[in-house]
């Protein structure tokens, strides 16, 4: 039993494929003419994704310490807004990083 889906229209997968190449080729073109980064950048670069997620984190709690205190609910509010904050934060990081 073949569960096989056709292809998509060729003339999408084509395009599709066309814009990975042409993005593929500026980064080299732009590792041509920049170079290697330097150390201090790359360390910059952890220290943003640092803060890419514990900003996001960060306001979770703080938002979620306040709902709490006002419902009297303990922590529930801190612990599923810190959860989201984590899954935002690391959502965001990962755009960064892969952003053309």
């Amino acid at each position: 039993m073949n569960n096989h889906t056709p292809p998509k229209d060729p003339e999408d997968t084509n395009s599709v494929l066309l814009k990975q190449v042409r993005r593929r080729a500026g980064s080299a073109q732009r590792w041509l003419r920049d170079g290697e980064p330097t150390l201090a950048r790359q360390f910059a670069a952890v220290g943003v994704l640092g803060w890419i997620i514990v900003i996001p984190a960060l306001l979770g709690v703080w938002l979620g310490r306040w709902i709490d205190s006002w419902l009297s609910t303990g922590v529930t509010f801190t612990a599923a807004l810190l959860f989201l904050g984590l899954l935002l934060g690391a959502w965001s990081a990962w755009r960064w990083m892969h952003e053309p």
